[in-house]
């Protein structure tokens, strides 16, 4: 059974981006599109690497694999001869993250305030993420918005992370909507694919590391500069 979200004053759709005005529902990705945890994620990897005796990386090498299930992040920048130790660089970054992750960890301009938004006027809302769900849930408790989002489907939810579009599959399954009814957010060219073989509609967000001209090589119903362009602030 679906879970939906109440249903309270209807949106006003002058007030909506276009490409939400027939949506259903709203997914998002969390790293780079909802919240930046850049912070926790770099000395997380770092001490993972270290512990693995491995050499360090730059912050600039690690941004682009922020979204990317950890595994192959680990893959991408140490290279394949390393993928069988992906549980172990997993296993370290876990640690460390538990430590650091929550208190490092911040909202993007506008994201708390279009989630409030678009749930009191009863869009139903769902986060899909590489990102562990009881870290998401965590965060959202912890800033008030928790119940705002009908469903969290994390890292630890699927066994295809994307770009496999299981993730999405998932959510749009237990929010009782379907795939065409929804749109999903996000900032790297993992969520691109994972929307394109759902498939999903997609809204793109530059405030990743990911340019523009990446995204209009996907199929999309826009690209924003952030969440925040979502609903308008006047409506809030």
């Amino acid at each position: 059974m679906g879970v939906k979200a109440p249903q309270q004053m209807p949106l006003m759709t002058d007030n909506l981006h276009p490409a939400f005005r027939d949506a259903q529902a709203a997914l998002f990705d969390f790293d780079y599109t909802l919240a930046d945890s850049s912070e926790g994620i770099f000395a997380s990897f770092n001490y993972a690497l270290s512990e693995m005796g491995l050499d360090e990386v730059s912050r600039e090498e690690i941004a682009p694999t922020i979204g990317l299930y950890l595994p192959d992040a680990l893959v991408a920048l140490k290279g394949e001869e390393n993928r069988p130790r992906g549980a172990e660089f997993l296993s370290h970054f876990t640690d460390k993250a538990d430590e650091v992750m929550e208190d490092a960890t911040f909202f993007l301009p506008g994201a708390a305030r279009v989630l409030k938004t678009l749930f009191e006027h009863g869009l139903t809302i769902g986060i899909v993420s590489t990102k562990y769900r009881y870290r998401i849930r965590s965060i959202l408790q912890r800033d008030g918005l928790n119940a705002a989002v009908q469903v969290v489907i994390g890292g630890e939810d699927v066994e295809r992370h994307k770009p496999a579009p299981e993730g999405l599959l998932k959510a749009s399954s237990r929010l009782g909507v379907p795939l065409r009814d929804c749109i999903y957010v996000g900032d790297s060219e993992v969520d691109a694919l994972a929307a394109r073989d759902a498939p999903m509609p997609f809204a793109a967000v530059l405030t990743g590391s990911a340019p523009r001209a990446l995204f209009e090589t996907y199929p999309n119903r826009a690209i924003l500069n952030g969440v925040a362009d979502i609903v308008a602030a006047r409506f809030c």
